[in-house]
């Protein structure tokens, strides 16, 4: 095994660092070991890309309903405006 000489600080809670530190003894490994085992042995699992995709699509329909919901505002002022101005006709008549 190559030795290991390169740094990754982590910044943990004492809670966290204590939980760590008592696992890896109870493994029977330095904590700097332990660390390294549990993040090459890490996979996300079906479930986080299920939700990461799920996550893509709803900001994908949350930006296709802002615009739908700002061309409906748009119309409506529109709208509002041939109405007024309907009702200002119809009043000077």
């Amino acid at each position: 095994m190559a030795t290991a000489t390169a740094r990754i600080p982590v910044l943990v809670t004492k809670t966290e660092k204590a939980r760590i530190v008592k696992m890896a003894k109870a493994a029977g490994l330095s904590t700097g070991e332990y660390m390294r085992r549990a993040a090459a042995s890490f996979r996300p699992s079906e479930d986080d890309k299920a939700l990461e995709a799920m996550i893509d699509q709803m900001l994908k329909a949350t930006e296709q309903a802002e615009r739908a919901i700002e061309d409906a505002l748009k119309f409506v002022a529109e709208s509002n405006k041939r109405i007024t101005a309907m009702e200002s006709n119809r009043k000077a008549s």
